[in-house]
């Protein structure tokens, strides 16, 4: 590796001022990266919806487009320097993997991220009480407030709603390989998640060592949530009261057969998890998980799908996000 390898650090290792001191005006300038391969409606439209409202309320903006998802990261960056340079700050319109792009960019420089959801389940706004309607969401921003979000990690990556290897992480590749194909609508996941769980599944071999524990496990799936509005609706109590209180909660599958799988997915659905004896469930500060033979995994962090070199290292960034949400936020959906 040369130097510069060497000397990179992490989003989670660089210091980066306290969330509570990020501060925004009236005149601060929003940056918006807009994703326009996100959500089932047009982004041209998007785009002069938010920008309508917006100067209607006044406020200085810029747009930064994304033609390919591919774009997002690089495009998140020069939003976050930009709104670094000029004290505004950064807002991510599309669903949870573009909001898990502009948020790694945006944390590391301490400004406010506000989200404008053009995606099919948007979990970390629907917590906030951030409105799903385009125009509402953008006049909200006018009027936000800063909270702090916690930020999960894994490796050098960060996810706002969660991160799995295993089952869960094959069924997002299917399910964005279908939304290719027929659009980005909530029955086409569905169907597409009950075709995966239909085929056969390989077992996970793992060792796994958090909070001074060590365990070895056999499962289908690893998930391990931050986001307390996913795991309600799972039914999964304990979970969601552990990420409340700042943990990360880790779900264990226990090794299932084809049809077990397909009726765990649907106890799921209709928020049934709570009291399976499937499924297993432990809170966490920072977690050590080792596939068999240290093999590279595939990993999903907020609906992407990465390839990582095990261990894999999953914990809680040091820093908060300065999130925006409304005023008077609405209860969640």
């Amino acid at each position: 590796m040369g130097s510069g390898s060497r000397s990179r650090k992490t989003t989670a290792q660089r210091h980066v001022p306290c969330c509570l001191e990020a501060v925004l005006t009236p005149e601060s300038p929003f940056f918006i990266v807009l994703n326009a391969a996100s959500g089932s409606g047009s982004a041209e439209e998007a785009r002069t919806t938010i920008q309508t409202e917006l100067e209607a309320a006044g406020r200085k903006h810029e747009f930064f487009l994304a033609e390919k998802g591919s774009q997002v990261s690089e495009l998140a960056q020069r939003a976050a320097a930009r709104a670094s340079a000029e004290n505004g700050a950064v807002i991510a319109a599309g669903g949870d993997g573009t909001i898990n792009a502009v948020a790694s960019a945006t944390l590391p420089t301490g400004r406010p991220l506000g989200i404008i959801p053009q995606g099919t389940f948007n979990f970390t706004t629907r917590a906030r009480g951030i409105p799903s309607d385009t125009a509402e969401a953008t006049r909200a921003l006018s009027s936000a407030r800063i909270v702090p979000q916690q930020v999960g990690t894994v490796n050098d990556r960060v996810f706002l709603v969660n991160s799995s290897v295993g089952l869960y992480a094959q069924l997002l590749e299917d399910r964005e390989a279908y939304k290719a194909r027929y659009g980005r609508y909530r029955a086409v996941a569905f169907w597409s998640g009950l075709r995966t769980l239909l085929r056969d599944h390989r077992q996970l071999s793992l060792e796994i060592e958090h909070d001074g524990q060590r365990e070895r496990t056999r499962t289908p799936a690893l998930f391990i949530g931050n986001n307390p509005l996913q795991f309600e609706q799972a039914g999964l109590e304990k979970a969601e009261a552990e990420v409340e209180h700042r943990r990360l909660a880790a779900v264990v599958v226990k090794p299932l057969s084809t049809w077990a799988l397909v009726m765990l997915g649907l106890r799921g659905a209709l928020g049934q998890l709570g009291n399976d004896d499937n499924v297993r469930e432990f809170p966490f500060r920072h977690m050590v998980v080792d596939v068999a033979r240290g093999r590279r995994v595939k990993v999903a962090t907020d609906g992407e799908v990465t390839v990582m070199s095990s261990p894999l290292k999953f914990g809680i960034a040091p820093q908060r996000l300065p999130l925006l949400v409304p005023a008077e936020p609405r209860k969640a959906e």
